[in-house]
């Protein structure tokens, strides 16, 4: 986000974590981060890293430590929820630590994002209908099961 210019990360470049997501999810993408290719200024971030079950997890910082010595140079973030810090992985990783501030104001992160998700206006997409031809949304209620 330090230009206007610069892209979102494409789907290869994040992992969203829940309980259920597989050793072989987690193994594909640690191999994508580690292992060197052709156009590797990408920056990998895993979310929600706490939610991985044990068994994930171990097998995951196997992986990693085996895979680490092909890639000096890999970009790896593992956000995790301060709450859960306590979990295998962010436990696991508790030597590279650091507690993040967001360098920008809320208004310029969401202009940034504004900018990358709006859909251009002769377009025929479903995000005609939506506030700026915005191609994402959040819909949230009070009142679970109320039609969202």
């Amino acid at each position: 986000m330090n230009s206007p210019e610069q892209p979102l990360p494409t789907f290869d470049e994040v992992l969203l974590c829940t309980p259920q997501s597989s050793v072989e999810e987690v193994g594909l993408f640690l191999r994508r981060c580690l292992i060197p290719c052709p156009g590797g200024d990408k920056i990998y971030t895993m979310l929600f890293a706490d939610e991985l079950s044990y068994e994930v997890s171990c097998r995951a910082e196997e992986l990693f430590q085996r895979l680490q010595c092909y890639n000096s140079s890999y970009r790896l973030i593992i956000l995790c929820n301060c709450e859960r810090e306590n979990s295998y992985l962010p436990s696991a990783f508790s030597h590279c630590k650091v507690h993040m501030i967001p360098q920008r104001s809320r208004a310029e992160i969401q202009q940034y994002l504004q900018q990358h998700f709006r859909v251009p206006q002769p377009s025929h997409s479903a995000a005609a209908v939506f506030k700026e031809h915005m191609c994402v949304g959040i819909v949230s209620s009070k009142r679970a099961g109320m039609g969202k």
